[in-house]
């Protein structure tokens, strides 16, 4: 039997909020997966230079350290601190390099930077020093060292203004960039 005019604009307009109603919760679901996992971040400042510059568009990852997994030396967080945001207010976030892990002994001297006795080589510093001088000390259980790549221009856990990082103030590990749209991608330890 053939459809009339009617019955078929019926199963048309019925298709389409089908069609919709898939796409929303597709939506919806997209966007809570992002929510869940992903925040969006911005590098303010020239202390993680030169791998990450001022104005860098980044993704954080807050699963990342969720249950038992913990950070690993290398990686770049983002972290609350106990600054205050003059601009913003409230506490600024921080995005540092986890230099020392709980356990580790460090030592900066002489420029260097030293984990358990041992020199530290980190490609990704500008300029190559580590100015001021540090320890030994020995990063706390739940605790990391954390510092700037551009080492003469950060405020991190050299300083008692910042000092250890506890493992419940981290927001989450910087895995990808957005933009600048020539440096788009994932994120590694070594950059």
């Amino acid at each position: 039997m053939r459809k009339t005019r009617k019955q078929r604009r019926k199963e048309r307009v019925r298709e389409n909020r089908i069609d919709w109603l898939k796409s929303f919760l597709s939506a919806g679901a997209a966007a809570f997966i992002v929510i869940q996992f992903v925040i969006p971040t911005a590098v303010y400042g020239r202390s993680m230079e030169p791998g990450f510059t001022h104005q860098d568009y980044l993704l954080i990852h807050k699963q990342a350290y969720a249950g038992d997994r913990e950070p690993s030396r290398g990686d770049v967080i983002v972290f609350q601190s106990r600054l205050r945001d003059e601009n913003r207010g409230g506490l600024k976030k921080l995005i540092k390099r986890v230099v020392g892990v709980p356990g580790d002994v460090i030592t900066v001297t002489g420029g260097k930077v030293y984990i358990n006795g041992e020199e530290l080589k980190e490609r990704y510093v500008k300029d190559g020093v580590t100015n001021g001088d540090v320890g030994p000390v020995v990063v706390p259980e739940e605790n990391y060292f954390c510092m700037g790549d551009n080492r003469l221009h950060s405020t991190d856990s050299r300083f008692l203004e910042v000092g250890f990082v506890e493992k419940d103030k981290i927001v989450g590990k910087v895995v990808f960039r957005v933009f600048p749209f020539h440096k788009f991608g994932m994120i590694g330890s070594t950059q």
